[in-house]
């Protein structure tokens, strides 16, 4: 596939389940791999897991895979994760604005909008999370 229409992150097999396995992988900013980083403390790095459904019996514990998701279910994730609450926000704060002067209750009220948002978002979490299919291979 081609390399601009996925995400591939490289990573290992925590844990072996039943229908499938969890997977480790550190995800680093651009400055995470700078010679220097430990002059400007810029340098982010965060370990994140996996839940990966596929065959367990063809991987082992610590084993080092590549984890693959395609370039627009990533786009998907980052529009609900970070476009449509901001798009929820921004109305909730136009429309309190139109009704009030009180700007503490226009900011007050905007961020309480994001409440049921990322609340609904929980809620359906399960149902999303099957929108989004990541392929793992072993690493060669």
């Amino acid at each position: 596939m081609d390399s601009k229409k996925e995400v591939t992150h490289t990573g290992f097999v925590k844990e072996i389940g039943k229908r499938g396995i969890k997977v480790g992988i550190i995800v680093q900013s651009g400055c995470a791999s700078c010679q220097i980083k430990g002059a400007c403390n810029m340098a982010e790095q965060s370990d994140k897991e996996l839940d990966i459904d596929c065959n367990p019996n063809d991987y082992q514990l610590g084993q080092q895979v590549v984890v693959r998701l395609k370039s627009s279910q990533g786009m998907n994730a980052l529009f609900l994760g970070y476009v449509l609450p901001f798009i929820v926000l921004l109305t909730v704060m136009i429309i309190v604005s139109n009704l009030t002067t009180d700007e503490g209750l226009i900011g007050i009220a905007a961020l309480a909008s994001l409440v049921p948002y990322y609340s609904a978002l929980y809620l359906y979490r399960n149902k999303i999370k099957k929108k989004f299919t990541y392929v793992v291979h072993p690493l060669k």
